[in-house]
């Protein structure tokens, strides 16, 4: 009597594919929130019940055997097939899952509670984890499969990824409210300029444009939260170039100042990012749902 095999889940195949993707079991695990033993299991299991090795494990590394191979294609269909069901008949607010997001600090102060409770009410039994930090390592974890949507500094320039441009962010020098007025350049003497992490592009342009402008004089103090820059400009220990909209409501409140030496950094550039491959609805509506509220706040921010 032929023995009757056990079914395939498509929770088997979505782990194979991420095998596949992420060349092993460790990068698989971390981008589907799972523990490496358990992905492990489902791929045996996925192997046992097609009888077959999907693959080849000598030398320490995982590629495809030729069955393996085979099956790809057809998970690949399935894995598309899923993601239209997704789209156009499962209810939103019945969808779950966990959503891996990535931010710079500027969008962290700006509008990301509001991207997290828009995407809260659209999916109501997602789970969302964020990180905040510079865009340097937020591009590493995007393509480390680390991270799901970064909101950083783009676009990247890698073919795997897709970006959506969002608004960008005029920067203002400050300096603080009861310091000296002076003219122009005279505001950097004697006082260190406050700007972003030294691996970022506001960091590299505003360093360049310094030593063209004013000489290897000037001392750049590189920082990675915008929140103490603000803080150090207030209490009169630098000056810094420094997102508008975030510095605005401290020029209300008395306790900086613009000052216009003459020139200004390029406006911040932010994109929406996420792999093109594997799609996923519910990061596509995320990234979406950015530049909505990217917009939105734009629009805010010219009414005042």
């Amino acid at each position: 009597m032929m023995r009757r095999m056990s079914r395939i889940n498509l929770e088997q195949l979505r782990t194979f594919l991420f095998v596949t993707r992420q060349g092993g079991v460790r990068r698989a695990a971390s981008a589907l929130n799972l523990t490496q033993p358990a992905v492990t299991a489902r791929i045996r299991n996925l192997e046992e019940t097609l009888g077959c090795a999907l693959f080849d494990r000598t030398g320490g590394t995982m590629r495809l055997t030729q069955r393996g191979e085979r099956l790809l294609r057809y998970a690949e269909e399935f894995e598309h097939l899923s993601e239209l069901v997704a789209r156009d008949v499962i209810d939103p607010a019945a969808l779950d899952g966990h959503l891996r997001l990535g931010v710079s600090e500027t969008i962290a102060q700006c509008w990301l509670p509001e991207l997290i409770a828009r995407l809260h009410r659209l999916y109501p039994r997602l789970e969302i984890e964020f990180n905040v930090d510079i865009s340097l390592n937020l591009r590493a974890g995007l393509l480390d499969g680390e991270i799901d949507l970064a909101i950083l500094l783009g676009p990247i320039s890698e073919y795997t990824v897709e970006n959506i441009e969002l608004p960008g962010f005029a920067l203002a020098w400050y300096v603080a409210a009861d310091a000296p007025r002076l003219d122009g350049a005279a505001y950097f003497q004697g006082r260190p300029v406050l700007t972003y992490a030294r691996n970022t592009r506001p960091y590299r342009e505003i360093r360049a444009e310094l030593l063209a402008r004013l000489g290897p004089g000037v001392a750049i103090f590189p920082s990675s939260s915008l929140s103490a820059c603000f803080r150090l400009v207030e209490a009169n220990l630098g000056v810094a170039a420094l997102p508008r909209a975030l510095g605005a409501p401290f020029v209300a409140e008395g306790r900086i100042r613009e000052f216009d030496p003459g020139w200004h950094p390029t406006p911040l550039r932010f994109t929406a990012s996420y792999l093109g491959e594997p799609r996923s609805q519910i990061i596509e509506t995320a990234a979406r749902t950015a530049h909505e509220v990217a917009l939105e706040f734009q629009a805010g921010q010219e009414m005042r």
